[in-house]
Order: C-alpha cells, then structure tokens, then sequence
C-alpha cells in the first residue's frame, strides 16, 4: 500500500486533513510508491505563520551560528548520500550518477551558502562628509516561499533555495513538487538533526490554486523564488512583483549548440549525448538542439546515432543504466506528441526512441529511447520550443555566422554552446550570443555554484538570479545608517544645513 506522505511544519511531520492526495510515481516500474496531500489553504498558511513566528530569533542569530548548522547539514548530506541518490532515482527516474549528482548540487549549495558571513559583509567609509561615516549593512527580510519542480528535488530546494535564504536569517517555506516530494522531507529530517531551529524550513504539497490563493499575495512572504515553466513563472512574476514582493522566475529553455567544421567529431558526439540524453533531457539546461555546419553534418549526425545505441536503457536505481525513464506516462505521451509534430514540420527521424522496450519487469515504467530528428526547419516548434525529453534536434547551416543568427532567434537564452577549436570564433560567439551561460566545447555549461545561474530572455524573470552573489543579494537588503557624533561646538549650533551629511 503507498505511503501516504505528510507534510513538514513547524519542525514536526503533519498529517494534512485534505481529502486530495497527489500519487507518487516510481517512473521505472510504472508503480505508485506514495501519496503527497494537497494541503488546505489553512494548511498552507500555517506553515507560514509558522516561518514568520520563527523569524525574529532566526534573525538574530549570529550569522557564524547559523552557519554552523549548515556544517552539520552538510556532513549530513555526505553521509545518507546513497539513500538520498536512491530516493532521488527512485521518485524522479534519473539514473544512478544523475542521481548522486543531484544531490551532490544540494552538498555544493551547503557549502557555497557556510561562506554567507564574508558575502553579507558591508561597506564603510569613515568621513562620508565632514564628521559624518556611513556603514552599509545586509539583513534578511524575512520569510521567503519556493516552488519546486519535479526535475532537481534534492538540487533546486535544499541548494538552490534553502540554503542561501536560511544562511542569510530568512526563514523558508518550500512548496514540493507533488511528484518527486519524497527527497526533499526526508532532508527535512536532516536539517532538524543538524539543529535548524522550528519554524525555520517548512515543506507543503498542494496545487496551483493554493499558491495563487495564500501564497502570492501574501503580505507575510517577502520574496518568491520560482522552478518551472514560462507560463507559469510570468503568472508568478506578475503577480508576485505586483504585491511588492521579491521575485525570480528561473524558466523554460531550448538550449542550441553550434557545431563547427573544425570540432573533434568524436568528442563533441560523446558530450552532444551526455547533454542532450542525461536526465532524459529532463532539464532546462540538457542540449536539445544541434546547430551543424553542414560540410560535417553528416558525419557528425552518424556519429551521434552511433553513441545513442550504446545507451543502456533501465531502472534509474541500477547502477549501470545510462539513460533512465521519464517523470510520468503522461509526459512521456507529451514528448512522444512533439516528436510526430517535428515529423509532420518535415524533420527526417534518423533514431526513434518511441517504441523502445524494456525487459518484462519494468514494461510499465515511463520509458523511452533517445531520438534523434534531423533537417529540422529553423523556425519549426518542435526546434524552438522546450520538450523536456530525450529528444534531440540537428539543424543545418552553411556557417557560423548562420549558425548564430539561428540560435539567437530563439526566445529562450538559458544556455548556448560552441563547439570549435578556432579562437577567433569562440571569442565571437561568446560575446555575441545570447544565452546567460556559455560553453566553449562544454555541452552543459552550468558554472559551479559561487557563480549564478544567470538565464536571459523568456528563460528568466527578475533582476537578481539564483546562487552566487546573487543570491546574497536577493535574500538580504541593504540598509545604510549614517552617523555624526557632536563636539562641544557643534553642540551650540542653532541651525543645521538642508542637505546635512550628504554634500
């Protein structure tokens, strides 16, 4: 019998009173392995009265202290890491390595949020004006909301989010995705042990409707950070900013590499495969299409094929799978839709993944094979729009400066990729694409974590981003306090200037 989750505030397990309950997928058996509750408004705002009674004391923890707790976290993490993997392969159908990276990113957001006392330091100038110093500080604001999308559930909430919003005296309530929720509470349990104090990491599951009705108006939530799709994240952003909240909205992508006559045939296939196919595609920065220069197109699309048919096919928690299930069948029918749509748009199917099968026990998963759709038209949906599978598009250019004008038509900017040994090109095209992170012959060009995670056009909304010092920047504001300390004679002054201190 599933699971039947409950939800995390206060510090403690709840049962949610709801009579709606999201099921919990194992997308390599097709099973229903739990069921997360649609949390009542109520509910909801508890678990925000809950973040904003914590506060005050959160606050004024020293920031060393709470940066210490996040020491402990962090030696948490390392120590149920297989768990944590396994708990991750199995709700979300990544494949082993996928798994243990993703929560490897909640380690390395721990890690980047322990430095938060030298990235909160202000600034000072001691003589402002005559007799006058002005000190700079940062403070948090107060209770932040994040929500959560399937893809990432150990990375996106507990490395992304929590870390950095608690590191800096905020306090968090994390809305999970109802279908990969099970990471993410059980890290919840983590950061008790380690000595988060109630109140300051909350954890619900419901639906849009919540969200919308007590969370994105709320005057309790100072600031909104978001997962998801484009659709979504305008709604959020509007709204969100419309109620004079903090917000950013990380997007959909369609990710183009551009691959030049003069790239390692090879060696751009295999990182071509790990970009395109790791994860199932089911990431917003995966390479979906490839932008080829024509004289080697050929080659270079034999090539990838080539690779693709070596990707083992299976359970995301067999440690020798190379390309797991996708989230839902649901989804999977989704993808499978886009790639009859690229076929009717005139793109020629030089690998099918729709009808792949698997061995008799895991012949319900949510499975499907890598595809591979060639000649796709520039201005075709199935080349522009996300599909968030392990499809991948090769469109053809006589050049770079083709290539690039194709990539940069695109209405996403996540991510773009050049794959040349020529560095006039390179420097070229870095500055002069698009997209917020760049790769030379890197197929996902994510900088570690100190760095943000900078995404431009529709694939961000907001002005700060998620992760370095951006982060800091977004889950603090600065205050300035200016000081004058009086001698005896200024004390006998009578009158004082209009614009005192500041000129």
């Amino acid at each position: 019998m599933a699971e039947v989750l409950k939800v995390f505030i206060n510090g403690q397990f709840v049962e949610s009173s709801t009579d709606k309950f999201f099921g919990v997928y194992n997308p390599s058996t097709g099973e229903v392995i739990a069921k997360a509750p649609c949390c009542t408004p109520a509910e909801v705002q508890s678990a925000i009265d809950a973040a904003k009674a914590a506060f005050p004391a959160w606050k004024k923890t020293p920031v060393v202290k709470r940066t210490q707790i996040l020491f402990k976290i962090r030696e948490l993490l390392i120590e149920h890491m297989d768990e944590l993997t396994y708990l991750v392969a199995e709700e979300n159908g990544k494949a082993w390595k996928e798994a243990e990276g993703d929560v490897l990113k909640a380690k390395e957001g721990t890690e980047n949020a322990i430095q938060i006392p030298t990235q909160m330091m202000g600034d000072s100038i001691m003589g402002t004006s005559d007799g006058y110093d002005t000190v700079l500080y940062r403070e948090p604001l107060g209770v932040f909301a994040g929500i959560i999308p399937f893809n990432f559930p150990a990375m996106i909430p507990m490395g992304w989010m929590a870390p950095n919003c608690i590191a800096a005296g905020n306090c968090m309530v994390l809305k999970l995705n109802s279908q990969t929720p099970r990471t993410a509470l059980r890290i919840a349990e983590l950061y008790k042990e380690a000595g988060v104090p109630d109140g300051v990491i909350n954890m619900i599951t419901c639906s849009r409707n919540e969200v919308d009705e007590v969370i994105l108006d709320n005057p309790d939530i100072a600031g909104i950070s978001f997962v998801g799709s484009t659709t979504t994240g305008k709604h959020i952003y509007a709204r969100a900013a419309a109620s004079g909240k903090r917000v950013q909205c990380l997007c959909e992508a369609k990710n183009h590499a551009l691959v030049l006559e003069d790239a390692p045939i090879t060696r751009t296939a295999a990182a071509i495969i790990n970009s395109a196919f790791g994860c199932a595609g089911e990431r917003c920065m995966a390479l979906p299409v490839v932008v080829a220069q024509e004289s080697i197109a050929d080659q270079l699309v034999a090539e990838v094929v080539r690779l693709a048919k070596n990707l083992k096919i299976g359970a995301a928690y067999d440690k020798t799978t190379g390309l797991g299930p996708v989230i839902s069948a649901s989804h999977k029918q989704r993808v499978i839709s886009w790639i009859e749509k690229g076929i009717e748009e005139g793109a020629q199917v030089v690998l099918d993944g729709r009808e792949y099968t698997v061995a008799d026990e895991l012949k319900n998963g949510f499975y499907l094979g890598p595809t591979v759709l060639d000649h796709v038209p520039a201005d075709s949906q199935v080349g522009n729009c996300e599909i968030f599978g392990p499809v991948l598009c090769i469109k053809r250019v006589k050049d770079f400066e083709e290539g690039l004008a194709v990539m940069n038509a695109n209405p996403f900017a996540n991510g773009s990729v050049i794959f040349t040994q020529n560095g006039y090109y390179a420097r070229e095209f870095t500055n002069r694409t698009d997209g917020g992170m760049v790769g030379v012959n890197v197929g996902i060009p994510v900088p570690v974590g100190f760095f943000p995670f900078s995404g431009h056009k529709q694939s961000f909304f907001g002005d700060l981003h998620c992760l370095g010092k951006d982060a800091v920047r977004f889950y603090t504001e600065s205050k300035c306090v200016t000081t004058r300390w009086f001698d005896e004679e200024e004390m006998k002054k009578e009158t004082v200037s209009t614009w005192d201190g500041t000129i």
